[in-house]
């Protein structure tokens, strides 16, 4: 992974360059949730070519990374304590924090009620983030059945892999294998379907090429305005490791 930086108007931003040995054949650039650009290119690509191309589309660049740094600068840090809100399938829920003799998380009411020994802002966190990536490990799997099973291209279900990622909400490797973001389980199942269907899609295209988009078009025909909600919540959902 190399760092390089492109200048626009009187600012300089970085970005940094992953040169891919697949079958990519174009250059791709990715503002991601954190506010941090990515960009992936085939390899032997030059550092010119690079540049060139990042150049073309600084405006766009510019626009995506001030908004995400304007959401960054309005949002709190958590601090698991009680009145607090949490997201959950696109939904906000209160929060309510117990003392107790076992440590536990319930969905009750409209509220999370988390209860245990020791209240602790690391206590309660561990406790919520447990209780996010559990049924993110269940939710995943079955909406990744269910869409799998409707790609007719597909002759079965790739396994999945549920794991923090601080900067995208998925990943398709070269075996065929997905990674999605825990974090993903705070958003509406629509989002959720979107980010499984694109990388369902990446087993056919991995890149972001025209093909790639007509089969976006073609699984999950409404997927712009929802990746238009998903990008705009990023900076929320995201925000529990603050």
């Amino acid at each position: 992974m190399m760092r390089a930086c492109f200048r626009y108007g009187d600012k300089r931003y970085e970005y940094s360059v992953q040169l891919m040995h697949s079958c990519k054949k174009s250059i791709s650039i990715h503002v991601l949730p954190d506010g941090s650009v990515e960009v992936k290119a085939p390899a032997h690509t030059s550092t010119q070519k690079i540049l060139e191309t990042m150049n073309k589309r600084a405006r766009w660049v510019v626009r995506h990374v001030e908004r995400i740094q304007q959401q960054r600068s309005q949002i709190l840090p958590r601090e698991y304590i009680s009145g607090e809100t949490h997201f959950y399938l696109g939904r906000r829920y209160m929060l309510k924090v117990a003392q107790s003799d076992v440590d536990q998380v319930k969905l009750v009411g409209g509220r999370f009620v988390v209860q245990c020994r020791e209240v602790t802002k690391p206590k309660v966190k561990s406790l919520l983030d447990d209780w996010y990536r559990e049924h993110a490990q269940q939710l995943f799997k079955r909406r990744l059945k269910i869409i799998a099973g409707n790609i007719a291209w597909l002759d079965k279900t790739p396994p999945v892999t549920v794991r923090l990622m601080k900067k995208q909400w998925g990943s398709c490797s070269p075996k065929g294998r997905i990674s999605l973001n825990w974090h993903l389980v705070k958003a509406s199942v629509e989002c959720i379907d979107y980010v499984i269907t694109h990388e369902l899609c990446h087993l056919q295209e991995h890149n972001h090429s025209k093909r790639f988009y007509a089969l976006m078009d073609k699984h999950y025909p409404d997927w712009k305005p929802v990746k238009a909600t998903l990008d705009a919540a990023a900076e929320l959902l995201l925000n529990g490791d603050q």
